[in-house]
Parts: C-alpha cells; structure tokens; sequence
C-alpha cells in the first residue's frame, strides 16, 4: 500500500513490511457467518474471510459490481507466494451471488514481476466488458496498468484464472509511479493517477491512448510544489477532470480543463474544515462534487463535503463533522463516497465508530442539513475483530440498497473480509 497513512503527528508512507505487521498473528478463530450489533436494526454478514496465501489478504479498496450483482475487488497482499513478494503478491478476486450463498473465486494471482504486484485500487469494467485496474508495485517497474480477460472457452476446472495482460508500466523517474484508481472516458481513453514520481517527483495526473496495439501515455498535470495526487480522478460530460491531492495537514481539490490540461484549484483545506482528502471525489446529477477528508474539521476526526459551481465560482461546504477515532489515527473516511439515487451519501471511516475499528455511515439530507446514520460499527466484541476492522474503501449497494465492502484487517485469520449491511 503506498497511499499515505496519517497519525495524528504526522504522515508517512506505507510499504510492505508495515502491512505484514498489520496483519496480526490471529489464526486460531472460528469462521464467523454474521454479526450484528444490539444497537442497529441492519444486519452485517461477512460474506468471505481472506485466508492470505491461498486468496488473499488485505484488500486497501472497495469492490465493483457488475450488472448480475456478482462482486469484484483486489487484494494489496496474499495469493501467489514467492520471488519477491514473501506475503503473497495479491489477488483480483469476484463473488458470484449462488442461491443464499457466495462462492468465491480468485480470477489472477499477480507473480510479482513483470505483472505487478500491490493493487492498491480497485478493478473497473472497461468498453469491452474486461477488467480493468493498476498496481501500485511490481519488479522492475514502479507499477502498472493491466486488463484482464476470461478464459476465451467455457471452463470445468476447478480453478479458472483469467489472462492478465500489462497495457502500460511505470517508471519513477519518468512517468509516474505507484498508480492506483482508474477511469475511461467516452472514447476508451484511460485516466488515472500515480502518487509518486514523475516530472516533479510529487505524482501526476495522466491519461492513457490506445493505439496500434499499444497505450501511450501523455502526463496531464506534474505535481511540483508540493500535493500528491490521491484517489483517482472523475470526468464530467465535458471531459474535465477533477481529483484530490494530499499535502500532511492539508490538501487540494483540483480541476484539469480538458484539453489542455489547465490546473485549478477549487478548494484548499485548512484544517477546520478537513485535512488530508484521501479517497477522490464522486458526482451527483447536478454535477456538484462530494469527498471526504480523513482529518480535520471541528473535531479534527475528518469531514464530508460538498463543493458546488455557481455564479462564476467553486463553494464549498461541509456537511458533516466526525466524532470518533482512536488515539493515533482519525475517523473521517479513506475512500470514496456512494450516493443513492434518493441523494444519501455512504462510505466507510477507517478507524471511526463506537469501537474506534471503522464504520459504515449514510448521510441524509434534510432541510436543516444532513443527518448521520451508523449502519455498523466494527468489532464490537473487542480485538481480536472476527467481523473485520479498519475498512479503506468505498461501499457499492445493489438494486435492494443492500450495502457492500471490505475490511483491511479482521475476520477469521486477521487479513480481511468481505461483507454485506442490509439495511
């Protein structure tokens, strides 16, 4: 994981051998089915616990849907053991809904080389109907954009894994390095954003051209005074791209005009109203601009805010103040946000909630602002977290509002789950 991980004193990057002391020595717990919490009227089920080398551990984002209602997701460690990735090189994993069950799959374990290795976003349905997503790491590359394909004829093996092709790697010193969320426009092109490295040494926003078999790369925005880029970006109708940058005790909403490529910034925070913009940004059908912010705010536990367009100009707002965290990290939230189609607002805290292990929150709007609603609160038995602790990504919710996601740590061997809130 190389996105930042913010204490209270200070940031600091995320590599390998932290995430391997994040996940415990736990393996004497029993498989847990569900929990709920006395306190809340939704039910929480786990759905899969990550086992590590067999499947995976650690997933650091959330899951996409495809129409079916079948799950997919990354993995940051676990999977194929070996070379250079002695945790596991991590796993693209899907969950396919079967009766009153899920049955889990492993789609691609990543080899740790020239594959790549570290996805520290999640995976995307690209025009074709393939999956789409990047990792963070990978040798001798800094990371890499890669499609991957199911078997081109129906299989019967027990085992299936999809072929995974590199459409593009990353070298620090050039283009970029440790990309994680991506996005298409209407024409097929590839945007994305990579942490690291580049023109400036602080990241960039680039888009990827297909052409002749092969993607070029043109670097949008070098970031070079300071900020990098967090979360990936979202297109308007016009092709405009917008995203978040981190700076420790701060950061940056952003606007690049496209074409061009013309930077703006539409909002800087200054503490009281957020602090460190991790998880990027979404729409809604008027086109204004959500996030969230992992510090900060009122009670310096994060922030969500709204940032709308009218008279000429950017404004922004703050719609709700988190309260909780534990004693070195903050309660706002870490990835992006969900909206329904009614305009709730839901996401994940990742060391907010009563217990102070993340929380799965909605936000309502009402005429006297927006009201916040716990759908679960994780370990409430304490630790060790059999029903998953300190979530990193976004929730999907499928057409009965039934509500998805994962958990970095927790559940039966400490490397992660994934669950299910129905409301």
């Amino acid at each position: 994981m190389t996105r930042p991980e913010h204490h209270r004193t200070e940031s600091c990057g995320i590599n390998r051998s932290m995430a391997a002391a994040a996940l415990g020595l736990m393996t004497m717990l029993l498989l847990i089915v569900a929990a709920t919490t006395p306190a809340q009227a939704q039910t929480y089920t786990i759905l899969h616990n990550f086992l590590g080398e067999p499947d995976g551990a650690l997933p650091q984002s959330g899951l996409t849907m495809d129409a079916a209602g079948n799950l997919y997701g990354t993995t940051f460690l676990g999977g194929f053991s070996g070379r250079s990735c002695d945790l596991g090189c991590s796993t693209v994993f899907r969950l396919v809904h079967k009766g009153s069950g899920w049955v889990y799959s492993t789609l691609y374990a990543f080899q740790g080389f020239d594959d790549g290795e570290d996805p520290d976003g999640n995976v995307i349905f690209g025009p074709d109907g393939s999956l789409y997503g990047a990792t963070s790491n990978g040798l001798p590359n800094n990371g890499t954009v890669y499609n991957l394909k199911p078997p081109p004829t129906s299989c019967h093996a027990a085992r299936c894994p999809w072929t995974e092709t590199v459409l593009f790697r990353f070298d620090v010193n050039k283009n970029g390095a440790f990309p994680d969320y991506i996005t298409f426009d209407r024409a097929g092109n590839i945007y994305g954003t990579a942490q690291q490295g580049g023109p400036g040494g602080n990241g960039l926003v680039y888009e990827l051209t297909p052409s002749g078999g092969s993607w070029t790369q043109t670097i949008l925005n070098a970031f070079l005074g300071g900020g990098s880029p967090q979360g990936g970006v979202i297109l308007d109708q016009a092709g405009n791209l917008y995203g978040t940058a981190y700076i420790p005790n701060s950061g940056w909403v952003y606007k690049l005009t496209n074409p061009g490529g013309q930077f703006q910034v539409l909002h800087r925070f200054n503490r009281n109203d957020g602090e460190d913009p991790l998880g990027g940004l979404i729409f809604d059908q008027a086109g204004n601009l959500y996030g969230g912010a992992l510090c900060g705010g009122t009670n310096l536990e994060g922030t969500v805010y709204e940032i709308s367009f009218s008279g000429g100009g950017w404004t922004f707002a703050t719609l709700y103040n988190f309260t909780q965290g534990d004693q070195n990290y903050c309660g706002g939230p870490y990835g992006a946000l969900t909206m329904d189609a009614a305009g709730n607002l839901y996401g994940t805290t990742h060391s907010g909630g009563i217990y102070e292990r993340g929380s799965v929150f909605k936000l309502t709007p009402s005429a006297s602002g927006w009201n916040y609603t716990s759908l679960y609160d994780f370990c409430p038995d304490g630790f060790p977290c059999p029903d998953g602790d300190y979530p990193f990504g976004n929730v999907v919710i499928d057409s009965a509002g039934n509500l998805y996601g994962t958990t970095s740590n927790g559940g039966q061997t400490n490397n992660g789950v994934v669950w299910k809130v129905t409301p």
